[in-house]
C-alpha cells in the first residue's frame, strides 16, 4: 500500500474566465506600481485571494494498492506442432516461461493452448491472443509470448499489444518437407471425357542434395490398383484423366516419401469428382403403335439429357396395297448405320413390342446381342407378339434375354407385386411404398390393375416383379459386361394414366433405364461410405446373404472391422469413427471402396517448415524477438518502456506499475469566503494607505 498527494482545482468559474481575471489583475497592479502608488502591493495581494477563492484549490491524499503485471502466453498444440520433436520443445518452453514469471514478484501468466480450428481452418493463435487480451486490463499486459513454428493462419487478427510480443520458435534449421498440392480439380466432370488437374510437388527448408531431382508419383481412381509416373519437382504440372463412371469418383495422388523428410501427411492429396453424363444416347425401337408406345418415347423425352432415336414400323413389308415405296417416306431409315456402324455410341436399345418382320436382318440383331455383351444395354418391354413364332426370342437375341416365353399370353387383371427378391433390388426397393392402401377384399400394394402378362420361364437374372400365380413381370440380368431388362407385359401405360388409381410407372421405367445404363446408385452389389467429419456410415446393398463384417484400413495401416446391421431388406449399414484424416479404404468380399476423410488438403500441413518471417512484423513493432527454441531457451528479464526486449538469449517483458485506488482524502486549502473578504480588506487598505498620502 502506498500514498499519492496533489492538489486538486475545483474552480467557482470557468478557468477562461479565471484568467481573464487574473490577467487584468495583473495590468491594474503593474499600472499602480508605475504610477508610484503606494498601495500596489495590498492590491497585488488583494488580487491573489481573490483568484485563490475563485480557484478553490484543495488537497488530495489517495491510498493505492499496486496491481500486479501480467504475461500472456498462447501456446500452439495444433497437428503441425506434433511433427519431429516440436512438442518436447514446446513443453520445456512452456515449462521455462512458467516458472520464470512466477519468480517475478507482483507478475502473473496467462496461458491460451490453441488446437486445429474447425473447418480446416489451420492455427488461429493470433484470436487466441486477442481473446486473452480482451479478458485482461490493457494497462497490466506487460509482455505476450507465442510458443508455435510460426504457421498461423489468422494474422490479419493479431492484436495491437500495449508491451513487447516474443515467438519461441520451435523446429530445426535442417527441417526439410515435400508437398504435393492440388492447384487446379474441378467438382464435376463428364464420364468418358477427357479432363484435366493441375497439381505441383514443392520442397522446402533445407532439402538435401542427393532428395531433388524428378520424384515418383501414384496416381488411383477409388480402389484401383495405382500407375506411377516420375514427375519433376516445383513446376506445375497438367494430368489428363478420364472419369470410369458415374457418381462419386475418388481419385487419390501419392507422391514417393523421402528419408529425413519432416512428415508424409502432405505427400498425398484427394480429389472426389462427381462423374455425370453429358447426353444419354437411347434406340427406341417401336414394333407398332399401341396404347403404351407413348409411355416410353415420353419418358425418355421427359429428361433433357437423353438423346433420343426413335423409329415405328408403322407398315409392314409384307403389307401389299400397291402404294410406291419411293412415297411412304422422305428419306430412307438409317437401320445399318444405326445397327451395324454407330451402335455402340449409344447407351441403351429399347425394343417396344417389336417383332420379327424382315426389316433388321439377323446380322442386324447379332450385331446388338455382340453390343450388349460388350457393355450396351438392352430392355424389352413384350406384348404378345413376344409369345408367337415372330418373336425376338426366336432371334440371336435369345443367347442374352434371361427368361424364355411359353407362348401362353395371360389376359386377366393382376395387380404387379415386389417379390421378395424385388424387395432387395435397386430398381424395385421400395416402390409398394409408395401405394395407397388396397382396396378391400384385394392383396398386395393399392396400384391399379394390368390385363396382359407374357408367361415367361426364367432361365438366369432376378426375378424383381411378378404377376398372377407368381409368375415373372420383370426379370433383370447381366449379360458379359451389359445388361438386359425384360418386362413381360405392354400394359404399363394403364398406372400413366391413372387407372385404378395408378401406380409408380415413371419412377419404376425411369429406374430400369438407368439401371441398364449402370448408374451407380443403382447397383445390386455395392459398397458405398459417407463421412460427416470423422463419422463415417457404411453401406451395403446385396442380394445375397447377410454380409460379412466390413474391414477398413486407415491412413496409418491401422484395420479395423466394423459389423454391419440391416437397415432394410437388402441394405445393409456400419458406423465407425476415422482417429484422424485421411483416405480410407474398405474391404467386404469381393467388394472394395475408398473414403475421404477431413479436407483433401489440411491446412495444418500446407507448410511445415517452422519459419517466423510471417510473425516478423508484429514482433517488430514491441521491440520484441524471436528465438529458435533448438538454440537455448531464453530467459525473461525486466526492461524499461521503450527500450528494446530482447537480446542475445533474453527476452524481456515491461513492468506497468499498475495501480488500484482504495481510499481518497480531500481537504480543502481556502474557505471562499474568507478569502473573498480578506481580499476586500486588503483593496480597503490600499485605498486607505494612498489617502492619506
Amino acid at each position: 500500500m502506498s500514498a499519492a498527494a496533489n492538489i486538486l482545482f475545483d474552480p467557482l468559474l470557468p478557468w477562461t474566465l479565471i484568467w481573464v481575471v487574473a490577467a487584468l489583475a495583473v495590468v491594474l497592479v503593474g499600472y499602480a506600481l508605475w504610477r508610484g502608488l503606494r498601495g500596489w502591493w495590498l492590491r497585488g495581494l488583494a488580487a491573489a485571494a481573490l483568484l485563490t477563492a475563485i480557484a478553490n484549490p484543495s488537497y488530495q491524499v489517495e491510498d493505492q494498492a499496486p496491481l500486479s503485471d501480467i504475461v500472456l502466453m498462447v501456446v500452439d498444440r495444433s497437428a503441425s506442432q506434433e511433427l519431429s520433436d516440436r512438442d518436447a520443445q514446446t513443453e520445456a518452453a512452456v515449462e521455462r516461461v512458467t516458472r520464470a514469471v512466477e519468480a517475478m514478484p507482483g507478475t502473473e501468466l496467462r496461458v491460451a493452448t490453441v488446437r486445429d480450428a474447425p473447418d480446416n481452418q489451420g492455427t488461429l493463435a493470433a484470436t487466441a491472443l486477442a481473446e486473452l487480451m480482451a479478458e485482461e486490463p490493457r494497462a497490466r499486459v506487460a509482455g505476450a509470448i507465442l510458443v508455435s513454428d510460426g504457421r498461423l493462419h489468422d494474422l490479419v487478427r493479431m492484436p495491437d499489444l500495449p508491451a513487447p510480443l516474443h515467438l519461441l520458435l520451435t523446429g530445426h534449421e535442417t527441417d526439410w518437407d515435400r508437398r504435393l498440392v492440388i492447384r487446379n480439380a474441378p467438382a464435376f466432370a463428364i464420364v468418358g471425357e477427357e479432363i484435366t488437374l493441375t497439381l505441383r510437388i514443392d520442397e522446402t527448408g533445407a532439402v538435401p542434395a542427393d532428395a531433388a531431382g524428378p520424384v515418383l508419383l501414384d496416381v488411383a481412381i477409388d480402389a484401383e490398383d495405382p500407375i506411377s509416373v516420375r514427375v519433376p519437382v516445383g513446376q506445375d504440372l497438367t494430368l489428363p484423366l478420364t472419369l470410369p463412371h458415374g457418381g462419386m469418383n475418388v481419385i487419390r495422388f501419392q507422391v514417393a516419401v523421402a528419408d529425413g523428410e519432416l512428415t508424409d501427411r502432405n505427400n498425398a492429396a484427394v480429389v472426389q469428382i462427381n462423374g455425370v453424363r453429358d447426353r444419354l444416347r437411347v434406340l427406341l425401337v417401336s414394333g407398332e403403335p399401341h396404347a403404351g408406345e407413348r409411355t416410353w418415347r415420353n419418358l425418355l423425352k421427359s429428361d433433357s439429357s437423353v438423346d433420343l432415336v426413335h423409329f415405328t414400323i408403322l407398315r409392314p413389308p409384307e403389307k401389299q396395297d400397291g402404294v410406291p415405296v419411293s412415297e411412304l417416306s422422305l428419306i430412307a431409315f438409317p437401320t445399318r448405320e444405326l445397327f451395324m456402324d454407330k451402335i455402340d455410341e449409344f447407351d441403351l436399345i429399347v425394343f417396344d413390342r417389336y417383332r420379327r418382320r424382315g426389316i433388321l436382318p439377323m446380322a442386324y440383331l447379332d450385331n446388338v446381342r455382340d453390343y450388349v455383351e460388350r457393355g450396351g444395354a438392352v430392355l424389352m418391354a413384350a406384348g404378345p407378339e413376344f409369345a408367337s413364332a415372330d418373336s425376338l426370342y426366336r432371334s440371336p437375341l435369345s443367347e442374352i434375354l434371361p427368361a424364355a416365353p411359353t407362348a401362353r399370353v395371360i389376359e386377366e387383371g393382376f395387380v404387379p407385386k415386389i417379390t421378395d427378391l424385388g424387395q432387395k433390388h435397386p430398381v424395385t426397393e421400395g416402390l409398394d411404398a409408395m401405394a395407397p392402401p388396397a382396396p378391400e377384399g384385394r392383396e398386395g400394394p393399392g396400384w391399379g390393375r394390368w390385363f396382359r402378362l407374357i408367361e415367361l420361364e426364367p432361365d438366369r437374372g432376378e426375378v424383381v416383379m411378378g404377376g398372377p400365380g407368381d409368375r415373372p413381370l420383370l426379370v433383370l440380368d447381366r449379360v458379359g459386361e451389359g445388361r438386359v431388362a425384360l418386362l413381360a407385359s405392354d400394359h404399363a401405360w394403364l398406372w400413366s394414366r391413372g387407372f385404378e388409381g395408378g401406380g409408380p410407372q415413371l419412377e419404376l421405367l425411369r429406374r430400369l433405364a438407368h439401371w441398364t445404363m449402370k448408374e451407380p446408385d443403382l447397383e445390386e452389389e455395392a459398397l458405398t461410405a459417407t463421412a460427416d467429419g470423422l463419422d463415417v456410415t457404411i453401406t451395403r446393398r446385396t442380394l445375397g446373404d447377410d454380409p460379412e463384417q466390413v474391414e477398413v484400413t486407415a491412413p496409418d495401416g491401422t484395420v479395423t472391422l466394423v459389423p454391419l446391421t440391416e437397415a432394410a431388406p437388402g441394405r445393409f449399414s456400419g458406423r465407425f469413427q476415422g482417429a484422424e484424416a485421411g483416405l480410407y479404404r474398405l474391404v467386404e468380399g469381393d467388394l472394395s471402396g475408398v473414403v475421404a476423410l477431413g479436407p483433401a488438403a489440411p491446412k495444418e500441413f500446407e507448410e511445415t517448415v517452422a519459419d517466423g518471417a510471417a510473425l516478423a512484423p508484429a514482433v517488430d513493432r514491441g521491440r520484441g524477438g524471436i528465438a529458435r527454441i533448438e538454440e537455448g531457451l531464453p530467459t525473461i528479464r525486466q526492461v524499461r518502456e521503450g527500450r528494446a526486449a530482447a537480446g542475445r538469449g533474453w527476452i524481456g517483458i515491461t513492468p506497468r506499475q499498475a495501480y488500484v485506488t482504495t481510499d481518497v482524502t480531500i481537504t480543502p486549502l481556502v474557505a471562499p469566503l474568507l478569502f473573498v473578504l480578506l481580499a476586500l480588506g486588503l483593496s480597503l487598505g490600499a485605498w486607505l494607505s494612498e489617502g492619506r498620502k
